[in-house]
């Protein structure tokens, strides 16, 4: 489900939906998959342009494809990437909530521990070389808006900026992530946990690793994984939820509270059932412009 408002990077998700073509594929892939031959023939379109629609639609977070052999040849089947969309309008009168947020780069972790393949890259270059983890110590790393491993963990550490009598009522994590396939490969499953402060807030399997369309904001000389999805994971009072889906019961009364920081953990473990790697994706790569945002919601002790 995506749970989208006014905010402007949810434009590339309205741009998708306003078009009664792009509404016609969405009904047919919702039969059962198929492929861009097929929706072409079905449209009577030519497969360039169904290319273009089908583009349209993977980055406004409705459609996924993967490639497939079938006859002989390759082809690009199509099926829906979320079950719904949700549009909060704005209200009349905003409710007033309190919070901190932090934008946190993706080569900004303060801990890791990754096996290849791997790698970071800035926008202009990759930073040392492909598949040496030793790189991910590299000093430039902190320019990085794109790192990727087979599996493993980056940490960051977050500053807490709560003061004495605060308390937090909800936070919310939003970050354009995948997984990560040598190449791309668009039905490449993984397994990734996400962690807070030493607890386990839950696992989502990142369906594949994209990269058979290109990113909107990915640069032009970046030939392999294109784009993530945009995931929301809020803990709240009643548990812990991604993209409106519960994933843990874990609510934020049970996060331990360390004075100066928080410590979000992002991990494809060995013992997963799908070990299928990691991509963070930054301002500069992907659909959508942003770094890691971390927002922390909070009330007044009394």
């Amino acid at each position: 489900m995506i749970k989208a408002n006014t905010d402007r990077r949810f434009l590339p998700l309205y741009e998708a939906l306003a078009s009664e073509v792009r509404l016609q594929i969405l009904e047919l892939v919702a039969e059962e998959p198929k492929s861009v031959k097929e929706l072409a023939q079905a449209l009577g379109l030519s497969s360039a342009i169904m290319t273009m629609h089908i583009r349209k639609l993977e980055q406004g977070g409705l459609l996924q494809a993967r490639m497939i052999r079938k006859n002989g040849g390759t082809h690009k089947l199509c099926s829906l990437a979320v079950e719904g969309v949700e549009i909060a309008m704005p209200s009349a009168v905003p409710e007033q909530r309190t919070f901190h947020e932090t934008s946190i780069p993706v080569g900004h972790y303060t801990a890791y521990e990754i096996y290849p393949t791997c790698g970071l890259a800035t926008r202009e270059k990759v930073i040392g070389q492909f598949d040496d983890p030793r790189y991910f110590m590299e000093p430039e790393r902190m320019h990085a808006e794109i790192l990727w491993f087979g599996r493993g963990y980056v940490e960051y550490k977050i500053p807490n900026y709560l003061l004495p009598g605060q308390r937090p009522s909800e936070i919310e994590i939003s970050l354009e992530i995948g997984s990560e396939a040598p190449g791309f490969n668009e039905n490449w499953p993984s397994d990734i946990f996400f962690h807070l402060n030493g607890t386990c807030l839950g696992m989502w399997t990142s369906p594949g690793d994209y990269g058979s369309s290109r990113g909107r904001y990915t640069p032009e000389w970046w030939d392999v994984n294109q784009y993530g999805l945009l995931k929301r994971v809020r803990i709240r009072g009643n548990g812990t939820f991604i993209d409106g889906q519960n994933m843990s019961g874990v609510r934020v009364g049970d996060i331990a509270l360390d004075r100066n920081h928080w410590v979000l953990r992002m991990e494809v473990p060995e013992e997963a059932a799908h070990v299928g790697g990691l991509t963070l994706f930054g301002a500069g790569f992907g659909n959508y412009s942003q770094d890691i945002m971390f927002r922390v919601y909070y009330e007044q002790g009394t």
